[in-house]
Parts: structure tokens; sequence; C-alpha cells
């Protein structure tokens, strides 16, 4: 079996449990890994493996898993298509996805590359129910509710703030897929707890939802990387009504969304150029294994 040469770009959270579900994959081979700092301070886990700081001085890989924050996403990624390498990336500003999902597609039909955006867990497994639930009752409501967890973009979202030494965002489910953001900060001395309140509300991540910021001596005596979903759809099935669906699940955040970025990894080499969503991959491309085995195994 001819195995899909993957490279992790950041090292992370979520790089660190991209790594481990490469290392898992049966059909994946690791081409390096992708830091600022390149091999300097290199951790014990990445000692047999490559280890640089531009991904030009390993050899080409097939696919990138962009474990880096979702504002670089789209740079990261149009600069590796270019090189003529593939992407996944976990995007996750559900707002902003149709337009760097269009921007994107231009550059990969141009390199001939494929872009997966958006595949974590939300966006993307949730997305991928989101849009069955659709399917099975295609008149109704549906709410995503998330949390109580830890939200990793909306942490590194306020990480970013100017006068933010260390920070976490934590999700907290109203229903009705109505979340509140609680927002714990370690402030640079002489910074206003004020001023980062108003930054962090006017951030497209909080603008949204009911968020409450509060200044703590230390932020990892709080942390915790569990977090979850529930997902409910209330409609119509042709013409019968009162229809309900449900998905819930409690999860370790970044693993989760390693996870995935590797299954989509997977997927990424089996389409033809273009960016994509996980709505738009067939769920079966995710998987390792023969084709006809996985369809009598799950069908």
């Amino acid at each position: 079996m001819k195995k899909i040469k993957a490279a992790v770009v950041g090292y992370g959270n979520i790089g660190r449990y991209v790594l481990e579900a490469l290392e898992t994959a049966p059909d994946f081979e690791i081409a390096g890994v992708v830091r600022r700092s390149g091999a300097k301070d290199k951790p014990a886990e990445l000692a047999d493996y490559d280890v640089v700081d531009d991904i030009s001085k390993i050899e080409k890989p097939d696919v990138a898993i962009l474990a880096v924050p979702s504002r670089k996403t789209e740079e990261y990624a149009a600069k590796m298509m270019r090189e003529g390498i593939s992407t996944v990336d976990s995007f996750d500003i559900h707002t902003l996805i149709p337009e760097t999902r269009s921007r994107l597609d231009k550059v990969a039909r141009q390199t001939g590359k494929v872009a997966v955006i958006s595949a974590g867990w939300d966006p993307g497994s949730d997305s991928v129910v989101r849009a069955l639930m659709q399917a099975m009752s295609p008149k109704g409501v549906s709410y995503t509710n998330f949390g109580p967890g830890m939200s990793m973009g909306h942490t590194v979202a306020v990480k970013s703030i100017e006068g933010v030494r260390n920070a976490l965002s934590m999700t907290i489910p109203l229903g009705t897929g109505i979340h509140r953001r609680m927002v714990y900060v370690e402030l640079e001395p002489g910074r206003e707890l004020a001023e980062v309140a108003a930054a962090i509300k006017s951030d497209p991540y909080f603008v949204h939802d009911e968020t409450h910021v509060m200044q703590v001596e230390s932020v990892d005596e709080l942390k915790d990387m569990g977090h979850g979903v529930n997902l409910i759809r209330k409609g119509v099935s042709g013409k019968t009504q009162n229809q309900l669906f449900e998905f819930d699940m409690k999860i370790n955040n970044p693993a989760l969304t390693g996870q995935i970025l590797v299954c989509s990894a997977r997927a990424a080499v089996k389409q033809a150029p273009g960016c994509y969503t996980l709505i738009e991959i067939p769920v079966i491309d995710l998987l390792a294994g023969d084709r006809d085995s996985l369809v009598a195994h799950l069908v």
C-alpha cells in the first residue's frame, strides 16, 4: 500500500494530537513537523522526525495538515498549494467560511491542488451530522448547543489581543443554539481589564454571543480540554410532523480535531482540484481501508 505522506504544520495543542493520529493511521507516513523554532528545543516526542522551520526543508509531502490559528490558515493554505502541496485545516470562524472557501478554491484550481477547510469537529464532523439531519427532515429547525467546555479557537483569538498574557474561553450552552462565553484572562502589567474586555467583545469570535471577561491570577489552574456538543433537529419528513433527531458527544477537544484533520487529509488526496468543506466530501473517503470492505461492514 502506497502511504500518504503528510506534514504537520504547527505544533501547539492541535499539532500534537494530529501527530498522534498520524502515528496510529495505517495509511500515512509522517514527512516532518514544521514549527516556528524549527529543531531548536526539539521535544522528545519528535526525536524520530524531521523538525524544520519551513516546509521546503523536508521532502515534499502529499498533504500539509495546518495546525495553525484560524486567522493564519488561508495564508498558509494558499502558500502551500502554490508550492505544490494540498492542505487541510480546521478554520473555525463560521461566518467567514463561504468567502474563504471561494478564495482558496481559485488557488486550488490554478495550482491543481486540493484544500479541505474547516475540518474540525465544528465546523467539520458536526456539519456532516447537521446536513444528514436536514436530509432526514427537510423542513424544521436545528439547534447546535456547544459545551460546556474550552473553545480552542476562541481561546487563541483572546490570546492574540494586545495586553493578554494568557487566556481561556469557556463555552456555556444556554439552549436553542444560544451560548454564553466565559473568558478568563491574565493581563500584562499595566493593562486595564475594561480596555481588554472591550477588544474581546468586539472580536468576530465573540460579537454575536453574551460574553463575560474576568481577570484571574492563573489561567492554567482553570484549564480543561473537555468539550461537547448536542445537536437537535425537530421537523418534517415528507408530510409527517414531529420528527425529532438528537446527536450528543463529550470529547477531548484537540484530540478530536486532530483525528478529523487526519481523516480529512486522507480524503484530500482522493478529490479533484478545488476547495472543499466536509459536507462536500463523501464520508467513505475519510476512512482507511478497502472500499468494498467498508461498504460491506458499514452498510
